[in-house]
């Protein structure tokens, strides 16, 4: 509750043992490491695919910062129709779409439309059933013609047997009685 008005200043309640209680954050440049490590772990793990969803080239809102240009949360329905991809084949392939945003410029569609247009080229669409392939899919000439980047299947150790006797448990409770 907000205190408001003339009223007697609040004292604290420090009644639950408060000094055990107390979150310091001495591990932040630890994390931070671990973050990098985890982001760069996990574009190793998915290359050569990007790691997140292609994003629309959006100004930023207000007078201030309008100049500035970022990543936005998701493509338009206008700017998928422009560039010829179906709606609702967009997330499937890593393109993220938002259906509330707005073309309010003919230049940031033609950007945008641009963008989709250089990725779609890059974008190599493995068929489904190799012999038949549908519209947009590679050909079997160019999935022939690729090469496997990296072998997602490790070759596995076999299982070491354990040799039975010998006990560090048993041991230590022994040196204890004795």
């Amino acid at each position: 509750m907000a205190i408001k008005h003339n009223q007697q200043i609040a004292h604290n309640h420090f009644r639950k043992d408060w000094q055990r209680r107390v979150r310091v954050h001495f591990d932040q440049p630890g994390r931070k490491l671990r973050r990098r490590n985890a982001r760069l772990a996990k574009t190793a793990a998915v290359a050569p695919r990007p790691i997140d969803l292609l994003r629309p080239v959006v100004r930023c809102p207000t007078i201030k910062y309008n100049r500035r240009v970022r990543a936005g949360r998701g493509f338009t329905l206008a700017e998928l129709k422009e560039a010829g991809i179906p709606r609702k084949l967009a997330p499937t392939i890593g393109i993220s779409v938002d259906a509330r945003r707005q073309n309010l410029s003919v230049e940031s569609l033609k950007a945008n439309v641009d963008r989709l247009k250089s990725f779609r080229a890059r974008l190599i669409l493995f068929p489904r059933k190799l012999g038949q392939p549908k519209k947009g899919d590679a050909t079997k000439e160019e999935v022939s013609s690729l090469k496997e980047t990296s072998s997602r299947v490790k070759n596995t150790l076999p299982i070491a047997t354990v040799e039975g006797g010998f006990s560090e448990i048993s041991k230590e409770r022994s040196a204890k009685t004795n």
